[in-house]
Order: C-alpha cells, then sequence, then structure tokens
C-alpha cells in the first residue's frame, strides 16, 4: 500500500533546538565509535594505563622524560605515538558526554524535580572521580550507582508523555528515552574505565563497543522524534516488526564482532594458520585450509576468566580464536539474510524503496569489508571502516524504526 499522509502524533514537547543538540550528539558519537575502533585496532587501549588522567596528565605526555616520576609508568611504558590516540578518544567521550546531559536537563524540565534528579545524579557521578583517583574505589562505585540509579528509576518512572502540567494526550517529551540515555552515557564511562584498569578483559570491551552502539541508536531515535519526520504507512506494525528482527541480528552479529576483537581472533584463520605448520595466508573461505578446522568453543566462549591477566594480544589458543572466528562468519550469513529481507519486504512499499536500497547496499559493503579484512590481513583502514558501517546500519534501522508511525 502506498504512504499517506495522514495525521501523526503530534511534535514532542521539547526545547525548539533540542533536535539540533541531538543531531550533533548522534554526529559525535558515531565519531567516537569510529575513533574508538581506530584506538583498539591500533593497540593503544593500554597507552594510558591510568583513567580518566593519563600518566597524571589531563591531556597527555609528550615525551618519556615527562612521565618517569609517575606511578602509571611502572605499570606500562609510555608511548607517544600511541598515548594521543587513548586520551583524545577520553575527550571525545566526555564532550558526548556533557552533550547528553544537556539533552537530559532540556527534556526533563517540564517534570516535577526533573532537572533536580538529573542534576543530583550527574553529581553523584561527578563526586566519583576524585573518591577513584584518592584509591577510594568501592566508594567511588557506590556513588556513581546511586547516581545511575537515580536515572534509571526516573525513565522508568517517566512515560514519555507530556509533563506534570499536561493535558491527557499531550505530546511525548522524550524525557524517559534522555534519561535513560545519560544512565548508558555513564556506564560506558565506567566501562571505559574498567577496559584500562582490567588490562582488555575482553568481555568488558565486547561490553564497551555495545554500549557505543546502544548510546548512537538511543541518541538517533531521539533525534528523529525531536525532528519529528514520521512515515506513516498502514503497513507499519508489521515493518516494525522485520525491523527489529534485523536490530536483533545486527546486534548479535556486533556482539560477535567485539568478540573477535577482544580476543584478537580476527586473523584466526589467516596469515601462517594457528594448528597446521603450513602457511594459509588469508584463507576464505575456509580456515587455515579446512572448511572446518578443530574448533574449542566451550574455551573460545568463556566469559570472565578472573582478574590480573593482561589481554593485549590475546591469551586463547588456536582452536578458540577459530571458533569464535567461525561463529563471527556463520552468524553473519544469517545477519545478512535477516537484513536484504528486511530490505525486500520494504523495497516493497512505495516510498521506502530508497531506504531499502541503502539498507542492502550497506549490507553488502559491510560484508565485503569483513571478507577484505581476512584477504589484507586485517589492514587498519578496512577495520575501522567495518566497524562504522555496522553503526550505519544500524542507524538506517533504528531511523526506520523512529519515523514509522500506523495511520
Amino acid at each position: 500500500m502506498m504512504a499517506t499522509p495522514l495525521p501523526a502524533p503530534s511534535r514532542p514537547q521539547v526545547y525548539r533546538h533540542f533536535h539540533r543538540i541531538a543531531w550533533l550528539a548522534v554526529a559525535l558519537t558515531f565519531g567516537v565509535i569510529v575513533f574508538g575502533a581506530f584506538v583498539r585496532l591500533s593497540d593503544a587501549g593500554l597507552s594510558c594505563p591510568d583513567w580518566p588522567t593519563c600518566y597524571g596528565r589531563a591531556a597527555w605526555p609528550q615525551a618519556t622524560q615527562d612521565v618517569s616520576d609517575h606511578a602509571a609508568s611502572a605499570i606500562r611504558p609510555f608511548e607517544t605515538a600511541k598515548a594521543w590516540r587513548e586520551q583524545v578518544h577520553r575527550h571525545l567521550a566526555a564532550t558526548l558526554g556533557v552533550l547528553v546531559l544537556v539533552l537530559a536537563l532540556l527534556a526533563a524540565r517540564r517534570r516535577r524535580f526533573g532537572v533536580a534528579t538529573v542534576l543530583v545524579a550527574s553529581a553523584l557521578v561527578a563526586a566519583a572521580i576524585p573518591l577513584y583517583m584518592r584509591g577510594q574505589v568501592l566508594p567511588a562505585l557506590l556513588v556513581a550507582g546511586l547516581g545511575e540509579a537515580l536515572l534509571l528509576v526516573a525513565a522508568m518512572r517517566w512515560s514519555g508523555m507530556g509533563g506534570t502540567d499536561a493535558r491527557a494526550g499531550a505530546a511525548p517529551d522524550l524525557a524517559n528515552v534522555a534519561a535513560l540515555t545519560l544512565a548508558v552515557v555513564i556506564f560506558q564511562a565506567l566501562l571505559g574505565k574498567w577496559t584500562v584498569t582490567m588490562l582488555l578483559k575482553p568481555v568488558i570491551v565486547m561490553g564497551h563497543l555495545l554500549g557505543g552502539m546502544l548510546t548512537f541508536s538511543l541518541l538517533a531515535w531521539m533525534a528523529w522524534r525531536a525532528t519529528h519526520l514520521p512515515i506513516v504507512h498502514a503497513d507499519a506494525a508489521q515493518l516494525r516488526r522485520w525491523l527489529l528482527a534485523g536490530v536483533a541480528a545486527l546486534g548479535v552479529q556486533i556482539a560477535l564482532g567485539g568478540w573477535v576483537s577482544a580476543n584478537y581472533a580476527a586473523l584466526a584463520c589467516g596469515a601462517g594458520g594457528w594448528i597446521t605448520a603450513q602457511p594459509h595466508y588469508a584463507d576464505f573461505p575456509k580456515c587455515v585450509g579446512q572448511w572446518w578446522p578443530p574448533t574449542d568453543f566451550r574455551e573460545g566462549f568463556v566469559l570472565w576468566r578472573g582478574v590480573g591477566v593482561d589481554y593485549e594480544g590475546g591469551v586463547l589458543d588456536g582452536a578458540s580464536r577459530i571458533a569464535i572466528q567461525m561463529a563471527h562468519r556463520l552468524f553473519a550469513i544469517v545477519a545478512a539474510a535477516m537484513l536484504l529481507a528486511a530490505s525486500w519486504r520494504l523495497a516493497r512499499m512505495p516510498g521506502l524503496r530508497g531506504w531499502a536500497l541503502l539498507l542492502a547496499l550497506l549490507t553488502l559493503i559491510q560484508v565485503l569489508l569483513g571478507v577484505l579484512n581476512v584477504k589484507l590481513s586485517l589492514p587498519l583502514p578496512v577495520a575501522v571502516m567495518h566497524n562504522g558501517g555496522a553503526a550505519l546500519l544500524l542507524f538506517v534501522l533504528v531511523s526506520l524504526l523512529a519515523r514509522l508511525r500506523r495511520p
């Protein structure tokens, strides 16, 4: 059926420039995701062993002699070429946190005690940082946890409709989503800290990637809702089911990709192999010369291995890394099929064929980038683009979910 310009829900009750700030946050989040992939894939994730400073500096040291008297230098030698990457990523993420805080304050201003709730929660989280830097880890965690709890309770209580002074049936004010997004960003900061302090523990690294994608999705959803450009369609409910299935499949594949990266399994089937003595350079679609080489899925997918282990470079044997790589390859087929099926369903709807073409094109490019990662032995630009491609696919799906409405 054809899309029709029937009445849609009214414009959200938010600050008139809310959508501009939201779109700025969306763009910055995409930049943080891509730059974070650059940091991780260039092995710079532990280049600043302390947090939130870098060898005690708000920016980063310029030379080795600048850090010789700092305690962090005993943890890891200073590398000029890498330290700036990690600290720039932290500053970009902090800037994003400020933008999300502004959005939460603007969205909650119509709620009773809304602004006060957001400010108190943010103050608690801010107070936890100096506590942590003084070595009071448990009090810092408790204070930050209290701030998180306030935001999560507020997000659950605020239904998304107009504030306490609004009449029944008022337009949404996005307060619940904004509060949830702020809570996710704060937890992202904790994951960033734990990524360093727990020495690149794979489950933390994977969680950090998923948290970034979740932040990106929530901000994109808010930006579209605040922009108020609905797509009113009679089959919106059915289309949303297809899109939600696509989001679920893509989410699992992103998690598997994060697990591959965190365990340094991207080239498990590539140069030199892990099992046979003969080299198998850039082996695809086979893996170390076999369609199904020896694998150890039990060991490859252990989520928690204790603390104190440095995971840089990976700790798993070849069979475990191959299991991770094969899981990522096989589910890529499932995810690609699901996304292409969703694009085919969209293509049958007049007015949505442009979105369908974009979704199909991004899916095929993402598959190609994954193959090139193996065939070219994980070149940094291709690997970073592969992360960015996943974010763009998520953006298309979330955009349609945010905009589709039933008549």
